[in-house]
């Protein structure tokens, strides 16, 4: 058995106990409730604690942006979040373990042909705030606009917007029951997954979390861990990333 390294299990869990934030707003990387969450974050959560001899407290929150508070705040060690530029001002990331994707929807009579063709002057986009992809977006667009909401699907539907931006699985799901909508293909971005704590730690704790995602998805842990709750395991990272 590999020795704990004490130094390091500090610098991450400074209170003793590793404290995870999860996002049960990513159906992908999370399931169940804040009591018993489940899921490949969970289980990669776990896997750190268990390498550094660590109890593993997870703190639950329904969206991205409330996890990146929490871990920004000092409240968790460990979060689990898409890279992003403005987000790696506070967050240091790991290797990505999963790679999913941002798709639109839009009204099967809407005269979209295809995902390229959204970013147009008065186009209306529902994003969930402080998302990966209204990062993105809020970022990338230069004609379309951005419209805010708990969900992007909500905010589409309530407002009467002209697209709907969202992760892949729960918005196909969501237009599979909407036979007035349809997907926009191709993908607006690839959002890469990873592991996060904050830039006060160690290079040592970074290299060690970077080091870890890369035999995980080596190993098949993430597929595997994928496969058990019930999404796609295709979608872990790819291992020359």
């Amino acid at each position: 058995m590999t020795p704990v390294d004490v130094e390091l299990a500090h610098d991450l869990a400074p209170t003793g106990v590793l404290r995870a934030s999860i996002n049960l707003g990513n159906p992908v990387l999370a399931q169940g409730t804040p009591d018993e969450p489940s899921g490949v974050t969970v289980e990669l959560a776990r896997e750190v604690a268990a390498r550094l001899a660590l109890p593993v407290q997870f703190i639950c929150f329904d969206a991205a942006r409330k996890s990146y508070a929490a871990m920004a705040e000092g409240h968790a060690d460990l979060c689990f979040l898409a890279v992003d530029p403005d987000r790696e001002k506070e967050v240091a990331f790991s290797k990505p373990y999963v790679h999913i994707e941002g798709v639109y929807a839009a009204p099967v009579n809407s005269a979209f042909v295809s995902g390229d063709d959204v970013d147009r002057d008065g186009v209306r986009i529902g994003v969930k705030k402080g998302s990966a992809y209204d990062l993105y977006l809020s970022r990338t667009l230069r004609h379309a606009t951005v419209v805010r909401g708990d969900e992007g699907v909500d905010v589409f539907h309530a407002e009467g917007l002209d697209v709907a931006a969202g992760i892949r699985q729960p918005l196909t799901a969501h237009v599979s029951q909407r036979p007035e909508l349809r997907l926009l293909e191709p993908a607006f971005m690839t959002i890469r997954q990873a592991m996060g704590t904050t830039k006060e730690r160690s290079p040592k704790t970074t290299q060690f979390l970077s080091e870890l995602v890369t035999e995980l998805v080596a190993s098949g842990f993430i597929a595997q861990s994928l496969r058990r709750s019930g999404q796609d395991p295709t979608l872990a990272a790819p291992t020359t990333v």
